[in-house]
């Protein structure tokens, strides 16, 4: 397990450094940031305009598959572990899900940044990070921590792509909507990335919450 976590240290790394690099850049306003979010916004928007049944299409996914939505999924989860006693279970999605709305208005507060001018849906709050990108990537990855040890084997590969579509659509459907700058859903996943890594190192979840505590089964014991 050592070994494992390890492996998620330096990709963590690298996304924080990134993350403070988009930050840094943000503040102190860097023109190839602007440059790069608005080469991807001014078609987006021409084309939105035009077509609004893209816009809801991509209005309502970001709604089906929000943070709000794996939030609420987690509380349900958190309340199944805890009627196991999986407290460690219960414990790992409160601080990685859960907690993730409290990073994500801290990350906001400090870099204050304005939403795209020609924003096609409304939207609350200041732009970066993406609380969606940062959200559904902690979502995400913390559900597929807990479901993939109990999965079968020929599932894993597709529960792993199908969180990497959803994580990536949610991210852009943000751009697409000219909510983000594409600058902040990439800050967005990063940021959301190392505070996953971050919640695995301090509280593992022990074992799959279908089990009725948290004692593992012995190797080699019969089912």
């Amino acid at each position: 397990m050592t070994q494992r976590k390890a492996w998620f240290v330096g990709p963590a790394a690298v996304a924080l450094a990134l993350y403070v690099l988009l930050w840094v850049g943000i503040v102190a306003q860097w023109q190839w940031i602007d440059a790069m979010d608005r080469f991807a916004l001014d078609p987006l928007h021409e084309f939105g305009i035009v077509h609004p049944g893209w816009v809801a299409f991509w209005d309502l996914l970001c709604t089906v598959l929000g943070p709000t939505v794996f939030r609420l999924a987690a509380l349900v989860v958190i309340v199944v572990a805890l009627a196991r006693r999986n407290v460690r279970a219960a414990m790992f999605l409160v601080i990685s899900v859960e907690l993730s709305g409290l990073l994500t208005e801290a990350a906001k507060l400090a870099a204050n940044r304005e939403r795209p001018a020609g924003a096609l849906v409304s939207a609350q709050s200041t732009s970066f990070p993406s609380g969606h990108a940062l959200g559904v990537m902690v979502g995400v990855l913390a559900f597929l921590t807990l479901i993939l040890p109990i999965a079968r084997r020929s599932l894993r590969f597709w529960l792993i792509v199908v969180g990497a579509v959803v994580v990536l659509a949610i991210g852009a459907a943000r751009v697409v909507l000219c909510v983000h700058h594409p600058s902040d859903v990439l800050a967005g996943w990063a940021l959301g990335y190392a505070w996953f890594v971050v919640c695995l190192l301090v509280v593992p979840p022990a074992v799959p919450i279908t089990a009725a505590g948290e004692k593992p089964e012995a190797p080699g014991s019969s089912l």
